[in-house]
């Protein structure tokens, strides 16, 4: 049977019914999770709830033990890790680093950089940058294949808050500039959830979901992250009256009539 069959064309990725156990522990139970085109869904969840879980299984990593996986025709997966791992001993340049991904288009990599605000360390070696510096190198190897989906494992993972701020808005530009969809798993849900369009909150199975104002008032969600954690994101919540450059810098606003 076609799966295919009367799916939009926006869509780029769906679990239906995905349900995984280790041993006697069930990690994901019936859980259904879809992106499309140009869209930014945000999973979170308590550590151990099965994200990085559900996630493998939608990358085809993993196999399920019940549900299915839809992708669409030709897709093609950016995946940025939530870390990685340097032998401080090795030499190798950030220019060296991104050859590695099959991609050798110089002025891709070129303009990517330019985009990402780190064009002047192609030079220096990948050991010796700082953690916000990384995440935008690992970023930037994750867009060289010219994703239809790009997938964020915790991106903001060992920067600054500052430079957590950046790196969200980065990558809320992305999705509007590149037209792709993101499928990002993080923890800091008072800087996300203002940039993101759907949550989807997790806990072996969905607890919530929806926009991110619903869900920081749904029951399930203060039960597992208690009412402070809705209060801090209620600050960063905005009405999105402007435009961004790939930097992030603003370069027009909308009429605030036109909703």
């Amino acid at each position: 049977m076609d799966n295919s069959l009367n799916k939009p064309d926006s869509l780029l990725l769906q679990a239906q019914g995905i349900s995984k156990s280790y041993g006697d522990r069930q990690v994901l139970s019936n859980v259904d999770l879809s992106v499309e085109s140009g869209r930014i869904v945000t999973l979170i969840g308590p550590n151990g709830a099965g994200k990085t879980t559900l996630v493998r299984i939608a990358l085809g990593l993993l196999q399920a033990d019940k549900g299915s996986i839809y992708k669409a025709p030709g897709l093609k997966i950016g995946y940025m890790p939530q870390k990685l791992a340097i032998e401080s001993t090795m030499p190798i340049t950030v220019k060296r680093f991104l050859m590695l991904s099959g991609v050798h288009d110089q002025q891709q990599v070129k303009h990517l950089l330019q985009d990402l605000k780190i064009s002047h360390l192609p030079t220096q070696q990948l050991r010796s940058i700082s953690g916000g510096e990384l995440q935008r190198v690992l970023l930037c190897r994750a867009l060289l294949r010219k994703p239809d989906l790009l997938v964020l494992d915790e991106p903001a993972q060992g920067v600054d808050v500052t430079g957590q701020a950046e790196l969200y808005a980065l990558i809320d530009t992305i999705a509007e500039q590149y037209n792709c969809g993101i499928l990002m798993i993080s923890h800091d849900l008072h800087l996300v959830m203002s940039a993101t369009d759907e949550v989807v909150c997790l806990n072996h199975h969905i607890c919530c979901h929806g926009q991110p104002e619903h869900v920081s008032n749904d029951p399930s969600y203060l039960e597992l992250f208690g009412s402070s954690a809705a209060r801090s994101i209620a600050i960063y919540t905005h009405n999105h009256n402007h435009s961004h450059d790939i930097g992030g810098d603003v370069i027009g606003t909308k009429d605030s009539s036109d909703g």
